[in-house]
């Protein structure tokens, strides 16, 4: 019996287990983006569902939203030095994303806008970059892209409904055909990548590049099940069954990878996983089962997930916490064991 049984607007009542059922009315007192995304993917009522409507109105309302729309208006933003900077505008745009804006929404529409000013010749989208001469760059401010922020900027613009688009497929076509044998390197765009390298071999496979093109390619219709983004899932799943000795640009799965962290920005267990769990030919994976089972311990009696580790540019979130439990990452953990259990969401 669906979710949407008891937590729709036309709900019937019926019984469910217990510990899901708990975690369902918990999440559903929580901030409006929690329960907007509650009844969409855990409980799978429709767009038109007059509690989903009520939601999304007041996740329009809510002055956190406000300011993130308010920062946006400046894009492209800061200088990125640091690509896990959690400031940076790159990774507030996925999380609007994340939430469920599309297109159709006018302050969307005037971001996108703004994003496009900024395309590079090759497709992808260009973003203020200061790349250190000892990696190749120039040391100063330059416009350009490289895989740890192109990806995401593409995963925002087809979550907002924008896959169709010409510009988009420019930048999806080249990225996609970037792809080698191991997955997705340490790429950059023509202006930077002649001398541009990172921490890593040339031949290395880059992991957070991985993760990112993944994650925009799961919402494609045309690329989720491309040759590509096997070679991509079973990249990070070699990764993640050689933990111990296998760090290619220095990026581990060690203890700090295994924190529980939201939104997800960086390269840690929970972003790595809801990114895989997209995939239906990883679901049965044993290691990812391994890496499922790692998150899954850390619930409390009541089937809630606490924060490990913060970003302070988001400690007003619930997330931002670790004295008490998320409902927005608790929300995200039984969205992967859903997609687990249920197929594709």
């Amino acid at each position: 019996m669906a979710f949407r049984d008891i937590y729709s607007s036309n709900f019937t009542e019926v019984l469910i287990a217990k510990p899901i059922e708990k975690s369902i009315t918990w999440l559903l007192e929580g901030d409006p983006w929690v329960r907007y995304r509650t009844r969409l993917d855990l409980i799978q009522a429709g767009e038109n569902d007059a509690l989903v409507e009520a939601d999304f109105n007041a996740i329009l309302k809510d002055k956190r939203i406000k300011k993130l729309f308010s920062e946006l208006e400046k894009w492209p933003g800061k200088v990125i030095k640091n690509h896990s900077d959690d400031k940076l505008l790159l990774h507030k745009l996925s999380f609007l994303a994340d939430i469920g804006f599309t297109i159709n929404y006018k302050p969307i529409q005037d971001i996108v806008d703004n994003v496009r000013n900024f395309q590079s010749k090759e497709g992808p989208y260009q973003v203020l970059l200061n790349i250190p001469k000892k990696q190749g760059g120039l040391g100063k401010n330059e416009f350009g892209w490289i895989l740890c922020d192109a990806p995401s900027i593409l995963y925002a613009l087809v979550k907002f409904g924008l896959e169709e688009d010409e510009s988009v497929q420019k930048a999806l076509h080249y990225l996609i055909l970037k792809v080698k044998n191991n997955g997705w390197g340490c790429t950059a765009s023509n202006a930077i990548e002649k001398k541009f390298h990172g921490p890593g071999k040339t031949t290395d496979p880059c992991p957070y590049s991985n993760l990112l093109m993944l994650k925009v390619l799961a919402q494609s219709k045309t690329w989720k099940y491309s040759s590509a983004c096997h070679k991509g899932t079973d990249t990070l799943l070699d990764l993640w069954e050689n933990s111990y000795s296998k760090h290619p640009f220095q990026f581990k799965m060690g203890s700090d990878f295994r924190k529980l962290k939201a939104p997800m920005i960086w390269y840690d267990i929970l972003h790595v996983a809801d990114v895989l769990s997209q995939f239906e030919w990883v679901r049965n994976d044993p290691r990812f089962l391994d890496l499922i089972n790692i998150i899954t311990t850390k619930a409390n009696i009541d089937s809630q997930y606490t924060s490990d580790s913060i970003w302070e540019a988001w400690e007003n979130w619930d997330f931002g916490q670790i004295n008490n439990p998320s409902r927005w990452l608790t929300f995200l953990v039984l969205r992967i064991l859903t997609r687990i259990e249920n197929g594709a969401i």
